[in-house]
């Protein structure tokens, strides 16, 4: 499968759960860089952009001086990491990944295409974040969800792997992939979303279209 547009559900299936394998187009990577060197733009003119050289929520106030906007964005991750309770099952972290893969493949969220490729790689090799089950705002987003899936790309986190769960820093080494450094607003870009609650919707849908 080719990932360019919108997933619709017979492609859904056929990745989460018959395991087929995705890349991601070239439309896809030319609009990732145009709105990715837009974010670029803003982080030189130093402007207030949210998000990019800012905090978040009540924070919005604050600046992030240049030499914090990566580490704002890592810290973004493991501080929304809290979710709790039993992991969500495989297929449904394999549905995030590829939604939130989707998402940001729109090329409207300025993020490099090597975010979408890592989250790819993920599901193309079988490397599944540990995503606790409890812990979305719903409303805002499932913020606690999508930080747990996005921590191994920057090699933190837990993964199933191989029929074990294992650091995800382990996995990666296994593959050759090294973790990656967020850029401004890339962060921020992988945790605002509902693709948790969309990857549970297609699947109930998948199993209502059974019975």
């Amino acid at each position: 499968m080719v990932l360019d547009g919108a997933v619709d559900l017979a492609t859904f299936a056929a990745v989460v759960r018959g395991g087929a394998r995705v890349t991601l187009a070239d439309a896809a990577r030319e609009r990732m860089a145009r709105s990715r060197a837009l974010v670029q733009r803003m982080v030189e003119a130093g402007e207030p952009v949210y998000g990019v050289n800012t905090g978040f929520g009540k924070f919005q106030a604050v600046r992030i001086s240049p030499s914090e906007l990566r580490p704002l964005q890592r810290n973004l991750l493991v501080s929304h990491a809290i979710g709790v309770g039993e992991p969500f099952p495989v297929e449904v972290v394999r549905g995030m990944l590829l939604l939130r893969a989707q998402s940001l493949a729109v090329g409207a969220s300025g993020v490099r295409a090597a975010l979408v490729e890592r989250l790819l790689a993920f599901l193309n090799e079988g490397v599944h974040p540990v995503v606790p089950s409890q812990g979305s705002v719903g409303a805002s987003g499932d913020l606690a969800p999508l930080a747990h899936m996005s921590l191994p790309v920057i090699g933190e986190g837990e993964v199933a792997y191989r029929g074990e769960v294992r650091p995800a820093a382990d996995a990666l080494a296994d593959l050759g992939l090294a973790p990656l450094e967020l850029e401004a607003k890339e962060g921020l870009a992988l945790v605002n979303g509902t693709q948790a609650m969309a990857s549970l919707l297609a699947l109930v849908l998948l199993d209502a279209d059974v019975l």
